[in-house]
């Protein structure tokens, strides 16, 4: 969640994280790059006795598969004014004793903030599809859009198509859901339409795919918050009313948002300014 944080503040907006990470240096390092990146951190996130590790491995094309050493709570959250929007997903929602108390901040939050999810399935510490398919859908139920891979949502629906697994989330309640398609763009479906969008990628020199979800997760969450479509139950309202073309400049951000983090190596979140010159220099992605 630290990159999706992160990514958010680069775009320009108010971000902050409600994480568990330790007092030793690799902890540090979170909040050094936390603070570099302008996210703000809630009270108590450095409450764990060590912090996680999470190792990425990249393939001869630069793809990334990941092992992790894990820990996983969140500090106790007392003031919720001012939160508009919170993001949630991967194993901090599944992994306990965090992700019982992830979805219930969530429940808490819903009633005054739009929720976004992203289920960023880590089999090797989820474990079954089987096993964590309900936790996943009551926090789709939870939530106003959702995001996930096609590699995600094979992993949870072993050979439904990709326009049915989407079409069963937005019947679970979301206004919208995605599935990012790596160089094939993105594809996403509204709850109000029986029509679907195809978003095509732009074209980039890969370097790896590390942080490539989280980086379209961010640019998606500042473009519909720039739309008035989320951070808020009156935005909540408008998102579940809104039609593509409403959306389609938010889907646009995202894709860009995504390609420009994959041209980097590592986790590089983009700027808004940077996102804004790919898309003035190709008309086809305004």
């Amino acid at each position: 969640m630290l990159n999706v944080a992160n990514g958010i503040a680069r775009l320009g907006h108010r971000s902050s994280i409600c994480a568990w990470w330790g007092t030793d240096p690799r902890g540090a390092l979170i909040e050094q790059a936390a603070a570099d990146a302008g996210t703000e951190v809630e009270p108590g996130a450095a409450g764990a006795s060590y912090t996680s590790v999470a190792q990425a491995t990249l393939d001869d094309e630069g793809r990334a598969t990941y092992t992790f050493d894990l820990t996983w709570d969140i500090p106790e959250v007392v003031d919720l004014d001012g939160v508009a929007h919170v993001h949630t997903g991967s194993i901090g929602a599944t992994l306990e004793p965090g992700g019982a108390k992830v979805v219930d901040l969530v429940t808490r939050l819903r009633e005054h903030a739009t929720i976004s999810y992203d289920p960023n399935a880590r089999p090797a510490i989820m474990g079954s599809a089987a096993e964590v398919l309900e936790r996943v859908e009551a926090l789709v139920a939870l939530s106003d859009v959702v995001k996930a891979s096609d590699e995600d949502l094979e992993w949870l629906y072993p050979g439904v198509p990709v326009a049915d697994a989407l079409r069963r989330w937005v019947d679970l309640g979301p206004a919208v859901a995605v599935c990012t398609r790596g160089p094939l763009g993105a594809y996403a479906v509204l709850r109000n339409s029986r029509d679907h969008l195809v978003v095509p990628q732009n074209s980039v020199q890969l370097a790896d795919t590390v942080g490539a979800g989280d980086s379209f997760m961010a640019g998606l969450i500042s473009g519909l918050t720039d739309a008035g479509l989320l951070g808020g139950a009156a935005q909540r309202a408008r998102l579940y009313e809104a039609g593509w073309a409403q959306l389609s400049t938010a889907l646009h951000r995202a894709v860009v948002t995504s390609s420009v983090t994959v041209s980097h190596a590592g986790a590089y979140g983009p700027t808004l300014a940077e996102v804004r010159a790919v898309i003035a220099a190709d008309p086809a992605l305004a």
